[in-house]
């Protein structure tokens, strides 16, 4: 009798102890804000996302700092923009978590760019070109076409993860594609073809391809570097010659050359959105988008 109750208590244990593993939501962590919403987009209640670099933060410089690493410590996925972006950071972080789950080549280490094809690559790299990105332009956030390319491989690797809810992911996919259809619909009606636009940074190089917008010039001319005097000047000619509709700026860009051009030139400012949650009604994707188009479509 007694073995027979211990039996039964071995076997209820076990039981309860798959059912919360089946229950149990997947520890995601993401680099980046459009990141961390996106895997929520798709993984709903059974991820729990958290997220390293802050909304108001410029994601090209962040410290690997230990709280960083106690996250990546307890993720089964991190997922990561790529393209070198996170280079000054991610690295130490993975490495120094000892996380087994997220070293490179594991599943639970997502690249978010492995599904992205990059524009802006460089033919050669040197230090006097600044803080260039050999692998491309990273900001493909901006572009609808990559992120539902990235949102199906996310879908894709959750169920690889979790097959027990492979259909639970399907689902949230398909729901994030007809969004996403009916939204690329609105953002075409703006209508941003033909206007041209002076920016601070590279961020709107994806966007302008598939808006077929202009970016005229970027005030800073070697990316990481602030510009100088001469950079100024040129970016003042350039705006002078093709008459820009507005100068691109975000909320981490130095506000001083910003000031100066558009006081020499007369062009409006327009502050954008880098990120989601990085401006007000940007608190996910879709909402950011709709930020940056609007603003764009307005000037």
């Amino acid at each position: 009798m007694k073995w027979k109750i211990i039996k039964t208590f071995i076997c209820v244990f076990c039981a309860m102890a798959f059912a919360g593993n089946l229950s149990a939501e997947i520890n995601v962590v993401a680099t980046l804000p459009w990141i961390g919403d996106i895997a929520k987009q798709i993984g709903k209640e059974k991820v729990s996302v958290t997220t390293l670099v802050k909304t108001g933060q410029d994601p090209h410089y962040v410290e690997a700092k230990p709280g960083l690493i106690i996250a990546a410590r307890k993720a089964d996925i991190i997922m990561y923009n790529g393209l070198d972006l996170e280079i000054g950071y991610l690295p130490v972080i993975i490495e120094s978590s000892k996380n087994p789950n997220i070293q490179p080549g594991k599943i639970g280490n997502f690249d978010c760019s492995k599904f992205v094809s990059p524009i802006e690559k460089p033919s050669s790299v040197d230090r006097s070109m600044g803080d260039i990105h050999p692998l491309g332009n990273p900001h493909y956030h901006f572009s609808p076409a990559s992120i539902l390319a990235v949102a199906k491989g996310m879908a894709d690797t959750l169920a690889e993860i979790d097959p027990t809810n492979k259909s639970h992911y399907q689902k949230n996919y398909q729901l994030f594609y007809e969004k996403w259809q009916e939204k690329m619909a609105q953002w075409k009606s703006k209508n941003l073809v033909g206007k041209k636009f002076i920016a601070y940074h590279t961020l709107f190089s994806y966007l302008a391809n598939e808006f077929g917008f202009q970016i005229a010039g970027c005030i800073e001319a070697k990316p990481g570097i602030p510009p100088s005097s001469g950079d100024i000047k040129k970016i003042i000619d350039t705006a002078n010659r093709v008459k820009p509709n507005a100068i691109l700026f975000n909320v981490y860009s130095p506000k001083k050359p910003v000031e100066f051009i558009a006081n020499k030139t007369g062009l409006k400012t327009i502050l954008v959105p880098h990120d989601v949650g990085s401006l007000p009604q940007t608190d996910d994707w879709f909402s950011f988008m709709d930020k940056v188009i609007s603003l764009l479509s307005e000037a």
